[in-house]
C-alpha cells in the first residue's frame, strides 16, 4: 500500500536550518509530483513546496521563497525540504502528500493530493 514517511523535524533555533525527509513506497514514485504541507496549531493546513516527478520544476509559497529548497531522488523513493533561516512563524507539523494529477504540474490545493504521511513536528524557538 502507499506509504510516506516524514522525518528531520525538531527543535531549531530562529535562524537555523532542517532538513525534512519523505520516503515513499507502494506507488510508481518517479511518475508522481510530491507536495509538502504545513499546519500549526488553529491554523489551516498551508501549501509550502511541491516538486514535479522528475524534479523539473518547484513550487514555493510565498512565505519560504528564497529560504526553502525542495529536491527529490528517484532512485531513493526520497524528497527533501531543506529549510534555512527558519523563523518562529515556520512552526507547525509539515506533512508530504502525492499529488493526484499528471507528475508533470502541480495542484495549488490540499484537495488535489491523495495519499499523506504522518507528519513531522518543526519547531521553531529561541
Amino acid at each position: 500500500q502507499v506509504q510516506l514517511v516524514e522525518s528531520g523535524g525538531g527543535l531549531v533555533q530562529p535562524g537555523g536550518s532542517l532538513r525534512l525527509s519523505c520516503a515513499a513506497s507502494g506507488f510508481r514514485f518517479a511518475e508522481i509530483a510530491i507536495g509538502w504541507f504545513r499546519q500549526a496549531p488553529g491554523k489551516e493546513r498551508e501549501g509550502v513546496s511541491c516538486i514535479t516527478y522528475n524534479g523539473g520544476t518547484a513550487y514555493y509559497a510565498d512565505s519560504v521563497k528564497g529560504r526553502f529548497t525542495i529536491s527529490r531522488d528517484n532512485a531513493k523513493n526520497t524528497v527533501y525540504l531543506q529549510m534555512n533561516s527558519l523563523k518562529p512563524e515556520d512552526t507547525a507539523v509539515y506533512h508530504c502528500a502525492t499529488d493526484r494529477g499528471f507528475g508533470s504540474s502541480c495542484g495549488t490545493g490540499s484537495w488535489e493530493y491523495d495519499f499523506w504521511g504522518q507528519g513531522t513536528q518543526v519547531t521553531v524557538s529561541s
